[in-house]
């Protein structure tokens, strides 16, 4: 027999069960109840925080009078409770069963689960990860979620007024607890796509599978946003549950709404300048650095990122690794900014920039590990790909010099500068640096030859508007995010004048570009890894 679910019929709980880890609006949510005389059964810190508000509350072991057992972890895993749940009251089968057995119907599950993601977050052992994997409550929403029909389920704080309205109107529509059941479904999955990626990266006597061969992706949805890229396309913003500083972390102080664009690049201007150890800046247009510099204060990183690209700056983000002061947020509120993001922001500089009334401005808390492990994801048709962040780090020993020519320890210390940029920027990727200061990039295009042109032009365009003749790129270094296939990408380097370039390495035609580079007097250095980014 199926249950007919073209009729809406209301649904008002005679006896619900609580039984949660965040305490959020408990009380609120208990009253409710009460006022509305229904019974309410709830274990341990709920059942005691309703008590001490005044509120009529059973103890789940009184009413299936059979005790907590194995240290609680045993306590709602009875039929009692669970057939008090699953019981279909359209079948009279299922009523004389429930009879027979003594199980009262449960029409209301309102459970959260343990905090194991908050656990392991902070650090702890095992033994404190495995005690906050929580079993009877998925069992619990599940089985509420699964029968919709008779039984209202709630997860989460922020549905109890939407339960508290539908009390007031006479009980809950079947739409509701349908709405409800999905989005308990939606926990449980997510819950346990925690707890197996977890296990996956912690089973001890056995090899960490970075790429198990079920790979599960859960996040939290935070923010319905406009539109995405365009206006015709649907966007969110979702949580994974990690605690990596960065957008999830994010605390915005004021501005507008944030839009998918902004989100998307102002984490790639973010995860740019946690590379860097000194005050660092990054200027991020679409995606892509358009000035990255390096100095002994911000203010004087700002100045010099800001010169590479004045023209692509306008309107970007602008990425610090040390907190705003007052000083530089009043150089960067001279040219139109979308959104500024640091791991604090001073009081004085958001004074500052309270003038900006439109300017989004964020603090994260923190700045995020560039070395740290985990995955990348890229939708494409059918599934997605997966691989490991681009996370490698250049080791001096494992840098060759490859012409007669050896770098100056200048060139040396701004080729490593130059090369931990072009990590961040759109392949073919050219970028040109001086004094830990790019003053060329070029990006995403088709040839490296365009890529190195491109950033040539970009910075004669940069140096008339500075007032100087010729180009910022004179005397300056150069990195390649990959090999170059022929010379005519070296070629067009020198041309830019380079003096030093970093690239590397593995082209078949390698000792054809490492002699165009000493034909020209420069040196260069193979680093064996490249960065593509696509």
């Amino acid at each position: 027999m199926t249950t007919d679910t073209t009729t809406d019929p209301r649904l008002m709980p005679r006896r619900a069960l609580l039984s949660v880890s965040d305490k959020t609006d408990l009380v609120t949510l208990g009253r409710a109840l009460a006022d509305a005389n229904v019974e309410i059964l709830s274990t341990g810190g709920s059942a005691r925080t309703l008590r001490e508000a005044g509120i009529p509350v059973k103890d789940v072991s009184e009413h299936t009078g059979f005790p907590e057992i194995l240290d609680g972890r045993v306590k709602t895993l009875v039929p009692w409770i669970h057939g008090g749940i699953l019981g279909r009251r359209d079948l009279a089968t299922h009523r004389a069963q429930m009879e027979a057995h003594d199980i009262a119907p449960i029409d209301l599950v309102c459970v959260n689960l343990y905090p194991f993601a908050r656990t392991v977050a902070s650090g702890a052992d095992e033994a404190a990860c495995v005690v906050n994997i929580d079993i009877g409550g998925p069992a619990m929403l599940r089985a509420a979620a699964k029968n919709f029909t008779d039984v209202v389920v709630l997860c989460a704080p922020d549905q109890y007024a939407g339960l508290i309205e539908a009390l007031q109107a006479g009980g809950t529509s079947l739409a509701e607890r349908r709405e409800w059941a999905a989005a308990a479904f939606t926990h449980t999955a997510a819950y346990d796509t925690m707890i197996a990626s977890w296990f996956t990266r912690t089973a001890e006597g056995a090899a960490p599978q970075t790429l198990p061969p079920v790979l599960m992706v859960g996040g939290q949805r935070d923010t319905l946003l406009r539109y995405g890229e365009n206006p015709h396309q649907q966007a969110a913003f979702y949580r994974d549950g990690s605690q990596r500083p960065g957008l999830a972390t994010a605390r915005q102080l004021q501005g507008k709404a944030l839009s998918y664009n902004n989100l998307n690049d102002t984490d790639a201007a973010f995860e740019a300048v946690a590379e860097f150890q000194a005050p660092s800046v990054v200027i991020v247009k679409h995606a892509n650095p358009c000035g990255v510099a390096s100095a002994d204060s911000l203010a004087e990183a700002w100045d010099a990122a800001l010169r590479c690209d004045p023209v692509s700056a306008f309107g970007g983000i602008v990425a610090l690794n040390r907190p705003l002061d007052g000083r530089t947020a009043e150089k960067i509120s001279q040219i139109f900014t979308e959104v500024i993001v640091a791991p604090e922001i001073t009081p004085e500089a958001r004074e500052v920039l309270s003038a900006k009334k439109n300017l989004r401005v964020l603090e994260t808390g923190g700045m995020p590990d560039a070395a740290a492990d985990g995955l990348s994801l890229r939708s494409v048709s059918g599934g997605f790909l997966a691989q490991t962040r681009d996370n490698g780090r250049l080791r001096p020993e494992e840098l060759k010099v490859v012409t007669k020519r050896q770098p100056t320890a200048q060139e040396m210390e701004d080729l490593l500068f130059a090369f931990r940029v072009a990590k961040h920027v759109k392949s073919n990727a050219v970028i040109y640096a001086r004094e830990q200061a790019t003053v060329g990039i070029g990006a995403g295009q088709m040839s490296r030859v365009d890529s190195a042109r491109i950033a040539a032009r970009k910075s004669r365009d940069a140096a008339r508007a500075a007032g100087k003749e010729g180009a910022l790129t004179e005397n300056s270094v150069a990195a390649s995010d990959a090999f170059f296939p022929f010379a005519d990408g070296l070629e067009s380097i020198i041309e830019a004048g380079a003096t030093a370039v970093i690239q590397p390495g593995g082209s078949i035609r390698d000792q054809e570009v490492i002699d165009a580079a000493d034909a020209a007097g420069i040196a260069m250095v193979f680093t064996g890894m490249r960065h593509f980014r696509h």
